[in-house]
């Protein structure tokens, strides 16, 4: 009898010690008579391990020993027969002239359903089959989808779904047998009940040849959205999918379309609802898991999804109550006042000896909690930290990073926790994670400074990891001089240079140089004195980096002009580096010619310190808390589909300097344009039409000094017609409630640039440009009066489409001689007073709000906003209407329940002038949103304009 004992299984190890050119050698035995089933099994399992491990045969040597395992086909063995289909299967992406062996595969998928065989055969027939030989084997592809059999109709599907890549148009018209496949009635279930006595009806559609089935009508729909749904709707109704995995599968399409239609969003929503309440517990979960997905979830809408996730909570099972916790973690991160209900039930797995369990517990209490609630909770995360993986402690202290961006006024208790776990054992990303949330604290919460940073001076006494030794001396160089004892630092430091190696040796030297630099230098002179010596004991170290680094920062400090060692040394500016990754992406993966250019480092924005740290609080604060944003419109094309601009981060993408750069680069090209002279502001791309119309419209607003460029980007989706002389009709009018003034300025249209000719097979649209002049009536005559004293014209565009149109012949692909002319309406553009504002960052928001106010304007207006559903997304919207860049973290609304708020906005003018606002904001269910926004502006006119832009 066969043990299956550890020591049999540690014993029979001989097979996992093989290499490929042994193998290769023992090949011979495929050609020796008679043939033995036994060894030659054995050594297609050496094959198949070596494969399945990686190992690749050469092509010489796969062909040979492809064509020598077919010699085995004349055997009769049934296993060896498989092994013979699952080896061949894996060879053939390798071995040449595979085709060749067709017809003998071909003969075994022909037999009778009793060989077991068959569906091997199927699989492997496709795997060496070509596109174009695939309608040879249709009839037996489409026999063998219907086919009473599970295992062959599964190998069927999974081989037509793998085959679909090769040969569209061949596989979809399997779809009648496909559809039949998903309603039939015999199961690989059913089979083995009935073989047992039991009722076949019962478990009739529960096998696997559902869901991939399921699987192959998606691939051969995915692009006829109508089609989707038809299919999602039918199949959703409750018996026709018995299989779990297939109903999980239609949870996933049901989410995807509620996601890309919001028309689709209600009756998809209603079929997740529907199967929260499946038998299945995977199919709970999904579908659970899909509603808390969905963008802008409402209360309502995910409301059944907590209760259902609620009652796992309390299941015996483990894995259930795992599962559960998992997703209310994920979604507490979006919406924590939505998962409070389960606190209390949260609350009890605390102490659930599972510590998986437990750690996703005390991280959503932690999320979902309020201030009150975070001293108890970073007692009860002390208790079991030494009890759980690295992996669930780096989870526990992102959660308390958060909280200390969140609740700042906490920071002694988590700087406690914190230092307390970083003397604890770990590993590299641990430590990383801890480190990381200590920097957070010294960068965010002034108060914490001094305390981390002596922390962290202990932590690098006895550090085994260079990375985070190397970071931290950079930090305390960064921070370290603004204490109020550096000294203290100095010490810590110059420890490094003496006990560490050369890369730390580096660092230390580089940080040691910024005590001396700058303001500290000049407030302690002896302390500049001190580090001079230091850096002079440097210049005798075994290594040149370091010798280096400490005769260029002694020769800086030493200089005369004492700026210059401090704009060196401290390094207060740099570069964006979202904008400068997405150039050098551009540039690298553009046409090649333009290597001949060297890089144009000139082009990236400089930011200083102060900035780049704001922005990263608050990304931060977003992907530790996954807060929600806007999403933009999805009628139209994205800007990446323009010519000359590409997709970057949303931190990029939100910059309205990056937003210029990447156009200026492309209207730099048009000859017409180069006389208006830089370009001040490019508004992000806004739909004109919906995606689906025939003709898809956007635009965007290009402001120069006097003049305004509106680009249209326009594609035509008709491939049976070709769209010459494209223009675009533009019709300014004040807009709506505003009376027209003699002093307004106002706008002459000067040019049209047209697209020649637009074909539906185009990739990037065609684009139109249209310019006007921004004049007043009485204009000045010196050409050096900046934009701002020209005014800001607002209006709004009526815009006609106006081209010509060409049939195109279906059998030439020519178009016709003879066209007519035709034109097609659009929605209207607006140009607004943010499209003349600029976000600008600033450190002090109070000191602008008194500069500006002395000398200035002010404007006060009250809104009601109906149609804005709570504080935060008031937060999105209103900084993207105003045009304006939301200040000191006043766009993250942290507090979970919070009926009050203040955004504080600043930005300026494409004249130069400064324009700061207030957003006071107050919410409740019951009366909606109100806000009152104060704003303050240089320049005359503008405050007004700005209070009176909220919609």
């Amino acid at each position: 009898m066969m043990s299956y004992s550890k020591k049999d299984e540690d014993g029979d190890s001989a097979i996992f010690k093989v290499d490929r050119t042994s193998v290769f050698q023992e090949a011979r035995l495929f050609n020796t008579s008679p043939i033995s089933p036994r060894k030659c099994r054995l050594l297609l399992t050496k094959m198949t391990y070596l494969l399945y491990s990686g190992e690749r045969f050469p092509v010489a040597e796969a062909t040979s020993l492809f064509f020598g395992i077919t010699k085995l086909f004349q055997h009769k063995d049934a296993s060896l027969r498989q092994m013979v289909y699952l080896v061949i299967k894996e060879l053939a992406s390798t071995a040449e002239d595979v085709i060749m062996v067709t017809s003998s595969i071909m003969k075994d998928t022909a037999v009778g359903s009793d060989v077991v065989y068959k569906a091997n055969a199927i699989r492997a027939l496709c795997r060496i089959i070509d596109g174009q030989n695939v309608q040879a084997i249709e009839r037996l592809i489409k026999t063998a989808i219907v086919d009473k059999t599970p295992s062959v109709s599964s190998a069927a599907l999974v081989s037509a779904y793998h085959l679909h890549p090769l040969a569209k148009d061949v596989v979809r018209r399997w779809a009648n047998e496909t559809q039949e496949a998903v309603q039939a009635t015999k199961s690989f279930g059913s089979s083995i009940m009935s073989g047992f006595g039991g009722s076949s009806s019962a478990t009739s559609g529960t096998g696997m040849s559902q869901y991939h089935a399921i699987g192959l009508l998606y691939k051969m729909r995915e692009h006829d959205r109508m089609a989707l749904v038809k299919m999602v709707q039918q199949f959703g109704q409750a018996g026709v999918v018995k299989n779990a995995a297939g109903v999980v599968l239609l949870v996933r399409l049901a989410a995807k379309l509620a996601e890309e239609d919001p028309n689709l969003r209600k009756p998809m929503w209603t079929l997740l609802d529907g199967w929260l309440r499946h038998k299945a517990e995977m199919v709970n979960f999904e579908a659970a898991k899909a509603i808390c997905n969905l963008s802008n979830v409402t209360d309502q809408e995910v409301a059944p999804a907590i209760h259902v996730l609620q009652l796992f909570l309390t299941s015996p099972r483990n894995v259930s109550k795992f599962t559960a916790i998992r997703i209310l973690h994920s979604f507490a991160s979006i919406r924590p006042v939505a998962v409070n209900p389960c606190n209390m039930d949260i609350e009890n797995l605390i102490g659930n000896p599972n510590r998986s369990i437990a750690t996703f517990a005390i991280t959503t209490l932690l999320k979902t909690g309020n201030e009150a609630s975070v001293d108890r909770l970073m007692k009860q995360i002390s208790g079991f930290m030494a009890d759980i993986t690295d992996e669930f402690k780096i989870t526990i202290v992102e959660a308390i990073r958060t909280l200390c961006l969140k609740f700042p006024q906490k920071q002694a208790g988590m700087l406690t926790f914190l230092s307390g776990v970083l003397r604890d054992e770990g590993g590299y990303e641990f430590k990383k994670s801890v480190v990381e949330s200590m920097f957070d604290l010294i960068k965010f919460v002034s108060e914490s400074r001094e305390e981390a940073l002596a922390h962290l001076c202990e932590f690098i006494e006895d550090c085994e990891f260079t990375k985070l030794a190397v970071r931290i001396l950079h930090l305390l160089g960064t921070e370290g001089p603004k204490t109020s004892q550096p000294t203290k630092f100095i010490r810590y430091i110059y420890n490094r240079v003496v006990l560490e190696n050369a890369i730390v040796r580096a660092a230390a030297v580089t940080a040691l140089a910024k005590f001396g630099a700058g303001e500290c230098g000049i407030k302690h002179p002896d302390v500049k004195k001190s580090v001079v010596v230091l850096l002079t004991r440097c210049l005798d170290d075994p290594d040149d980096e370091v010798r280096d680094r400490a005769a260029l920062n002694l020769k800086l400090i030493k200089y005369e002009d004492e700026t210059i060692a401090e704009r060196f040394v401290k390094n207060e500016s740099t570069f964006s580096l979202p904008v400068f990754e997405h150039q050098l992406i551009m540039y690298v993966t553009g046409d090649p010619s333009t290597f001949s250019t060297p890089f144009d480092i000139s082009s990236i924005p400089i930011v200083t310190r102060a900035e780049a740290d704001a922005q990263d609080r608050n990304n931060k604060l977003r992907s530790s808390s996954a807060l929600p944003t806007l999403k933009p419109p999805t009628t139209g094309p994205s800007p990446s589909s323009a010519p000359g601009i590409a997709s970057v981060s949303d931190h990029a993408t939100t910059s309205a300097a990056a937003q210029t750069q990447k156009y200026a680069v492309q209207l730099a090209t048009v000859p017409e344009l180069k006389p208006y002279g830089a370009l001040l502001k490019s508004s992000k791309e806004v739909p004109l039409t919906e995606s689906e119309q025939e003709y898809v419209v956007t635009a965007v607003k290009h402001i120069f000094k006097n003049h305004l460029v509106l680009q249209f980007n326009i594609k035509n989706t008709l491939p049976e017609v070709l769209l010459e002389n494209v223009t675009v009709l533009c019709q300014p009018s004040l807009p709506e409630g505003e009376e027209e003034d003699a002093g307004e300025p106002r706008l002459e249209e000067e040019f049209i640039i047209p697209a020649l000719a637009l074909k539906a097979t185009d990739e990037a649209p065609g684009i139109v440009y249209v310019a006007f002049r921004r004049s007043e009536a009485s204009e000045p005559e010196d050409p050096e009066v900046e934009a701002s004293d020209f005014g800001y014209a607002l209006a709004t565009f009526s815009n006609t489409l106006k081209f010509t149109t060409k049939e195109i012949d279906p059998t030439t692909s020519e178009p016709e001689d003879m066209g007519y002319e035709d034109e097609y309406s659009v929605e209207d553009l607006e140009l607004q007073i943010s499209d003349y504002l600029v976000p600008s960052f600033a450190s002090s928001f109070q000191n602008l709000w008194e500069q500006i106010g002395a000398a200035g304007e002010e404007a006060t207006d009250t809104y009601k906003l109906s149609a804005v559903k709570g504080i935060q997304e008031a937060c999105e919207t209103i900084p993207a209407q105003l045009g304006l860049q939301p200040l000191e973290g006043s766009d993250l609304v942290v507090a979970q329940n919070a009926a009050t708020h203040v955004l504080k906005l600043f930005g300026k003018t494409i004249g130069g002038g400064r324009v700061v606002a207030t957003v006071k904001m107050a919410y409740s269910t019951k009366s909606g949103m109100v806000v009152k926004i104060t704003c303050r502006s240089e320049e005359e006119g503008v405050a007004t304009r700005v209070a009176g832009a909220i919609a």
